[in-house]
């Protein structure tokens, strides 16, 4: 077995490997984050360096794939991620030997550097929790929704409040549309930067990373964007990312003074339709946080199954993804951040969010 580190004036060539791409399929059902499109995204759009760290056979053959962020911000410190804004990277490796190999380079890594940390973000694994130079951390759970190739099975499973939430929304006349152009972001943008900054206190990305993803996407039916609106008014959005087995609800928003009309619910079902009719198997409805009690009902009023989401760090747990969203910390963050006005904010945080990947 041979290993390599990849040096950054060959990211592109190496991620554009059909070698690599197709080892990356075979090793996950959901590929989206290791591919070439995404990874050049987050390097391009916020100025970080990629480390790819590959394993290799005898004969050539990619047996191990370690993608690793490098992020230096005078802000947050310098640091090594697998992978920034990636909420789920699972370790790729064919076995167990290859994988430890491929962790080991990533803590050589993180000592010839001298970050503050390197952070994995891998989920369930074996090898990693064994590591005994790893610490786990434990604050978030991911939750799952099989699908069917009828919707209506689905339909017939969900809990009757949820059932008639989708029907009001759709007497009231709200609509869902698939939208079909690249302007449409400028709409989910401002219902995102509200509901970031209002909503949840936290800085926004900018509109530049939805735009990003659609050039990179939207061509290939990765990127889905669902828009829900009302007598001609745009009051909610939603973002779908999908690849291999997976459609993922990656973002949200929504305009609060249009709550009672229950387009959220509405874009779900829509979501879950989509997702059904497309052949795929797994509605991935993202991260939460363990203490993000309404969230977790939330989710789990849909009939999603929970499923544990370990970080693994080296040498100690730190980071904005080790903080508890109910530190003292993230509270003090999130009051401060929502006193901001919206223009303000929108600026602010499109220069911050580099610095929290």
């Amino acid at each position: 077995m041979q290993s390599t580190f990849v040096e950054d004036n060959k990211i592109y060539t190496s991620l554009s490997d059909p070698r690599l791409s197709a080892f990356v399929e075979q090793q996950t059902m959901e590929p989206l984050y290791y591919r070439q499109a995404w990874l050049e995204l987050i390097t391009r759009l916020y100025g970080y360096s990629m480390i790819p760290l590959i394993t290799t056979n005898t004969t050539g053959q990619i047996t191990g794939f370690l993608p690793l962020c490098s992020i230096q911000s005078p802000l947050t410190g310098r640091r090594l991620v697998a992978l920034p804004f990636s909420d789920y990277c699972p370790l790729l490796a064919t076995d167990d030997g290859i994988a430890s190999n491929l962790i080991d380079q990533a803590i050589h890594l993180a000592r010839q550097q001298k970050v503050n940390y390197l952070e994995l973000r891998p989920g369930v694994n074996d090898v990693l929790s064994k590591h005994s130079d790893l610490v786990e951390a434990n604050l978030y759970v991911r939750w799952l929704l099989p699908l069917t190739t009828d919707p209506d099975t689905l339909w017939s499973g969900l809990r009757k409040p949820i059932q008639r939430q989708i029907k009001k929304s759709q007497s009231l006349g709200v609509q869902i549309h698939i939208a079909k152009h690249r302007e449409d972001m400028v709409h989910f943008y401002r219902l995102h930067l509200h509901t970031r900054s209002r909503k949840h206190g936290m800085p926004a990305q900018p509109q530049r990373f939805f735009f990003g993803l659609w050039d990179a996407f939207a061509a290939s039916g990765a990127v889905q964007l669902l828009l829900a609106e009302y007598q001609g008014i745009i009051i909610a959005g939603m973002i779908l990312l999908a690849s291999g087995t997976t459609v993922r609800y990656a973002y949200g928003a929504s305009d609060e003074s249009y709550l009672s009309l229950a387009p959220n619910n509405q874009l779900m079902w829509a979501a879950i339709t989509w997702g059904c009719r497309q052949g795929y198997q797994t509605l991935d409805l993202g991260r939460t946080a363990q203490d993000n009690e309404g969230l977790m009902e939330f989710k789990r009023r849909w009939g999603a199954i929970k499923e544990p989401l370990p970080y693994y760090y080296f040498p100690h747990m730190v980071g904005l993804a080790a903080t508890s969203e109910s530190s003292w910390k993230s509270r003090l963050l999130t009051t401060c951040w929502k006193r901001l006005p919206i223009p303000i904010a929108g600026s602010l945080g499109g220069y911050l969010y580099k610095h929290l990947g």
